[in-house]
């Protein structure tokens, strides 16, 4: 699936509600660096969005890469629809983040339920190894995922028919 044409003046994907031009672009383009594991995570997921491949590795601690590669992971790209931040533990040169990023693939919505380790190192936050959990669907009525303000049934549920 081809990724989204974001431009700068667009609602940051990592549903900051701030444009991308003052969120996750200064970080995508190396003019800024994270400077806290949620920054970190939000502009990686936002770089899943509009396929900032290098940038997920750059940030990627070299010891948990495992040879993960640009290539692998421009393949077999989702449909991104949301972010939400669950959960954000205190830190000092360490950090979690739980969060679900949602997605679609093959009319079938599923998330990215995860609780993300992040060190910083050299002063550069890192991600480095994440638990995966399983995400729960939201109900008809719950809002949706993607941040439209509609009710699930009216908007990305429909997605899958």
């Amino acid at each position: 699936m081809s990724q989204p044409n974001i431009s700068a003046a667009d609602l940051c994907p990592c549903a900051s509600k701030v444009q991308y031009q003052h969120c996750c672009q200064p970080l995508h383009l190396t003019q800024a660096i994270a400077t806290s594991p949620e920054q970190l995570m939000r502009s990686r997921y936002c770089a899943f969005v509009v396929g900032k491949f290098d940038y997920l590795i750059a940030t990627h601690h070299p010891d948990f890469r495992q040879g993960l590669t640009v290539e692998q992971l421009a393949t077999d790209c989702p449909q991104w629809l949301g972010l939400h931040i669950t959960k954000v533990s205190p830190f000092d040169t360490t950090g979690d983040v739980t969060f679900k990023a949602w997605y679609i693939a093959n009319k079938h919505i599923d998330a990215i339920y995860e609780m993300s380790s992040f060190v910083q190192l050299n002063g550069h936050w890192l991600y480095t190894t994440g638990k995966q959990m399983q995400a729960r669907l939201p109900n008809r009525n719950e809002p949706c995922v993607c941040h439209s303000g509609k009710k699930f049934k009216h908007c990305c549920a429909t997605l899958t028919s």
